[in-house]
């Protein structure tokens, strides 16, 4: 059976809500912008000897002094929650490569979870991510030509010692109202048996994007082409503009022919302990 475009005008994704942003994501956003716990003499406005006398109390750390094995300081702010969206299936599948078949330009992602109150990467996160095929259908649901017993293009992956979990995907394509992405969720504290992903809690609920110079060349392949939505950019998704640039993914190109693939990587900073 082919699918068609699935436009999802019958249920649009709700824009975020203030609940859905956790109170102490601003706190956290400005101390990791002044660079951790403490600020740098330069912040701080001081003399070379003020600053070796400060240094010497212990008040200012100099980046000979920073922690070891510490995380850059963009790894300590915690990512913006955004809309789950209604087209999540709590499948829970563990599985590396969730395309079933699907057609479109191969996409390796890259997500690197961080724990926003140590700024070190997170081992044993499960990230679960779900996004619609090359014409805008998400499996699961009946919608055009799709069946509600398909399941491309889910699954979940544990971030290994590093905190990266890899999926093998396909670039995304788009449907009425929304800029193409990914949807995230970080759950922490489960288990794993039968290939399947149980219990623990969700730390963090959100989308990944991509650069419009991208998203632009893609569509212009197959079969992204057959796609007969409008296509809405980044800058005109009102989910995007709240929080959205801060998920983009970086793309990187593999060799001359884009056809041939992309590898996308983005870090998302969790509260472990969060449940929002």
């Amino acid at each position: 059976m082919t699918d068609t475009p699935h436009h999802n005008a019958a249920e649009p994704e709700r824009g975020p809500r203030p609940s859905d942003v956790p109170a102490g994501a601003t706190r956290r956003s400005v101390i990791a912008t002044l660079g951790g716990v403490t600020l740098g003499a330069a912040a701080l406005g001081l003399t070379p000897t003020a600053q070796a006398q400060a240094e010497a109390k212990g008040q200012v750390r100099t980046p000979a002094q920073a922690r070891p094995g510490a995380a850059p300081a963009a790894a300590c702010v915690l990512t913006p929650e955004q809309t789950e969206g209604p087209y999540y299936l709590d499948l829970e599948r563990v599985r590396k490569n969730i395309t079933e078949g699907k057609a479109g330009v191969p996409l390796t992602l890259r997500v690197t979870v961080t724990d926003v109150t140590t700024c070190s990467p997170l081992p044993g996160a499960a990230v679960d991510i779900w996004h619609c095929d090359a014409v805008g259908v998400y499996s699961g649901y009946v919608a055009g030509g799709s069946t509600p017993d398909t399941t491309f293009l889910r699954g979940v992956q544990l971030t290994d010692s590093t905190g990266v979990a890899e999926f093998t995907t396909v670039y995304p394509g788009w449907y009425v109202g929304r800029a193409l992405h990914i949807h995230v969720k970080a759950h922490v504290g489960g288990t794993v048996s039968n290939g399947t992903y149980h219990g623990g809690h969700v730390s963090h609920t959100g989308q990944l994007y991509f650069p419009e110079t991208y998203n632009t060349r893609v569509a212009a392949l197959a079969p992204y082409r057959n796609n007969t939505a409008t296509r809405t950019l980044n800058a005109r998704d009102g989910i995007y503009r709240n929080g959205g640039s801060s998920t983009l993914l970086t793309i990187t190109q593999l060799g001359s022919d884009l056809g041939k693939g992309v590898t996308g990587t983005v870090v998302l900073g969790i509260d472990p302990a969060a449940t929002p």
